[in-house]
């Protein structure tokens, strides 16, 4: 599974304005690690940056005088990113101005190019409702550095969403992950039909106490009792 974890910089919030990228950054990881390469790379807009998007980033028109133009580099990046999931925060924002650069460089759309846009920013308000699920807020959540995050950059937001990710999703990792010292592996081909085997955790001892107590509170509001010991009982005396 290759993924790619995406952002970009601009001179302003809506490209239906005008405004252009001014950097693009990526990184990519395979089967949930990073791979050490990257995409990276600032571009000139041709256009006067805004103010408050300057305070945002730091990054100037004379800084950008000398850059390449987004049609230059489309050829490059599209490479970098074919074929892989896209990860981006907030992506309905990236996405308009890297379809927006690519319509004016005569290409086709970045969905095109890659099989599926994830947004981190709704994963992460699905997961924390009513929170602020900023990239700085989330990094606070997760216990990731982002000491050196002064300004916003591509390149080292990349680095941090990607942290942020792989933080948000660990319950989504495979059933055949390394198995720790404190799992069981139980062979389960023959039930599965192949040669595959489960993952058993086994409940602590404070998990099965608090299990016991939420059973003794639904026996005492429930008149039959909790149907999970009626079930164990039938099992039992079988």
């Amino acid at each position: 599974m290759r993924q790619i974890v995406l952002d970009t910089e601009t001179t302003g919030l809506d490209p239906t304005l005008g405004h252009r990228i001014i950097e693009i950054a990526a990184i990519e990881m395979v089967n949930r690690q990073i791979t050490g390469r990257d995409y990276h790379c600032y571009v000139n807009p041709e256009r006067e940056i805004d103010p408050g998007a300057l305070e945002v980033h730091g990054i100037s028109n004379e800084f950008l005088a000398d850059k390449p133009r987004f049609a230059d580099i489309a050829a490059d990046f599209l490479e970098f990113i074919e074929g892989g999931e896209l990860i981006i925060h907030n992506a309905p924002f990236d996405v308009a101005f890297l379809n927006a650069e690519l319509e004016q460089a005569g290409r086709q759309p970045v969905t095109e190019f890659c099989e599926m846009v994830t947004d981190t920013l709704k994963i992460a308000r699905d997961l924390h409702p009513g929170k602020r699920n900023s990239l700085d807020a989330l990094c606070e959540r997760y216990a990731i550095d982002n000491s050196a995050r002064t300004l916003h950059g591509a390149l080292l937001d990349t680095r941090l969403l990607a942290e942020v990710y792989l933080a948000m999703t660990r319950g989504q990792e495979s059933l055949l992950m390394e198995v720790d010292s404190g799992e069981t592996v139980v062979d389960a081909s023959g039930a599965l039909g192949g040669d595959v085997e489960l993952l058993v955790i086994r409940a602590s001892d404070n998990e099965l106490d608090q299990h016991r107590r939420a059973l003794d509170d639904i026996d005492k509001a429930v008149d039959d009792g909790s149907l999970w010991r009626r079930l164990d009982s039938n099992v039992v005396s079988s």
